[in-house]
């Protein structure tokens, strides 16, 4: 993990800028940062399981009716999330954050909840290389005919995003496949989202674009996917073990209370709160070293 302090600022949370049509040649993300540039606003989607609702009944008097008395307590995590990220902030230092994993709505919710918790940019590279290639269905294509320039893409989207700061980067799978991809990541702090994959293969057969990435055909029964979805687990697991982090769906649930069966009842908001205690965490370590090693 190399932290570098951005440049820029982010005046407005959870941000997604333009994309130019054309990436693999010669890719400049950087003008997407301008002030001037057209900009679409992101408001990050909280499930509702994130406010808890209490209701308590009293019957009052000795009425012939009952007289119902409704209580509502909400537990607002979103204002617990954005207290801990400007809790975090100033250690951060712009510092860029990559999250890794198979991608699942968790992971691509997160990373917009994060970029506005911490008044980062958002940025999902799958979705810049799509662009690029005219859509899903073109990506699909070129995965299909042309992996290694379809790759070589990834890496290049990665190249640029890596050279900037204040950025929520949900990466694609490609981004834990080669060293120099790896090497990229280590500008920022990366966090691998790990989620069971029998919840990744359900989503993933309706997005076949990971699926076309593996080194076996795309099955359309859901046993046959989810062991393409653990194929293509497998053959990340090595990068994924670099992360400077972990913040698994099973252990929140875990310590939240909830059996393997109720994983469905961890909310993305849970996730949010874990990782930001994880780069706090991270940030307290990587102080207590550069004290350690200044001279006496």
């Amino acid at each position: 993990m190399e932290i570098i302090q951005a440049s820029g600022t982010c005046s407005s949370p959870s941000l997604i800028h333009p994309l130019r049509r054309h990436i693999p040649t010669g890719i400049s993300l950087n003008s997407r940062l301008s002030p001037d540039s057209s900009i679409l606003f992101l408001k990050p989607k909280f499930s509702q399981r994130a406010v808890a609702a209490v209701t308590t009944r009293a019957v009052l008097g000795n009425s012939t009716s009952d007289s119902v008395a409704t209580k509502v307590v909400e537990h607002d995590l979103s204002l617990a999330i954005k207290n801990k990220a400007s809790e975090i902030s100033s250690d951060l230092k712009g510092t860029s954050i990559f999250l890794v994993g198979i991608n699942s709505s968790y992971k691509l919710d997160l990373g917009q909840i994060l970029a506005d918790a911490l008044r980062y940019y958002y940025f999902n590279s799958d979705g810049l290389v799509e662009e690029a290639a005219g859509g899903k269905i073109n990506a699909i294509s070129i995965i299909e005919n042309d992996k290694e320039g379809y790759l070589a893409s990834e890496t290049e989207v990665l190249k640029q995003l890596s050279s900037m700061g204040r950025l929520i980067v949900c990466a694609g799978n490609g981004a834990v496949k080669s060293a120099t991809n790896l090497a990229l990541l280590r500008h920022g702090v990366s966090i691998w989202i790990d989620v069971p994959l029998d919840l990744a293969a359900k989503e993933l057969e309706e997005d076949k674009i990971q699926l076309s990435a593996s080194d076996t055909p795309i099955c359309k029964s859901s046993p046959e996917i989810l062991d393409q979805v653990a194929a293509l687990y497998n053959s990340g697991l090595d990068g994924y073990s670099t992360a400077d982090a972990t913040i698994s769906l099973q252990n929140v649930a875990s310590q939240l209370g909830y059996g393997y069966d109720e994983l469905d009842a961890v909310t993305v908001e849970d996730m949010c709160m874990e990782v930001l205690k994880e780069i706090e965490r991270l940030m307290r370590v990587k102080k207590m070293m550069e004290e350690a090693a200044r001279p006496f």
